[in-house]
């Protein structure tokens, strides 16, 4: 149980890490004059090389939709196979654009945007802690050296200096 837990969690941060990528190349697709499930193809086939988690995610749902399904369940299914909030955004926001009429191609511009500025503050709030685990090898390993260095003639000096005042003396 411990090594599949952490096999799936291994699995979804390779798909977050990803998924705006994937966003990303799925608007430029549409954009282009694709449909949305031309470009779920051309996407899954593009992520191949870069996440084979995202690929293999988005095949399935493209076989769902060729399967006869609706695309609404097929991505429905796909937010809970991954269990990401990001893909169940992702799912509900295409859903609804294609139940409203909206343009798609703006919807994904507006969350490929979002999920750029999340990815970006999850990167500046780990730089944030950078400095914090960083304190402890600094102060058991790195402090002391610089300290025997520093201090180390002066306290060889101060040995041969009172060293024969101690002898003298006994």
């Amino acid at each position: 149980n411990v090594v599949l837990y952490f096999m799936a969690r291994s699995r979804k941060r390779e798909i977050f890490e990803n998924f705006p990528d994937g966003a990303d190349l799925m608007l430029v697709c549409v954009e282009a004059g694709l449909g949305l499930d031309a470009a779920l193809a051309k996407v899954t086939d593009e992520m191949q090389m870069k996440s084979k988690a995202l690929a293999e995610e988005l095949h399935l749902t493209n076989l769902e939709i060729r399967a006869g399904g609706t695309r609404e369940k097929a991505l429905r299914n796909l937010a809970l196979r991954t269990g990401l909030d990001e893909v169940s955004t992702f799912a509900t926001m295409l859903t609804q654009s294609d139940k409203f009429g909206t343009s798609i191609g703006e919807s994904l511009r507006v969350f490929s945007d979002d999920l750029r500025h999340k990815r970006q503050m999850r990167a500046e709030e780990k730089a944030a802690k950078i400095p914090t685990k960083m304190l402890f090898p600094l102060v058991l390993f790195i402090f002391p050296s610089i300290i025997m260095v520093v201090l180390g003639p002066a306290g060889i000096r101060i040995i041969r200096t009172i060293g024969p005042l101690i002898n003298g003396v006994g």
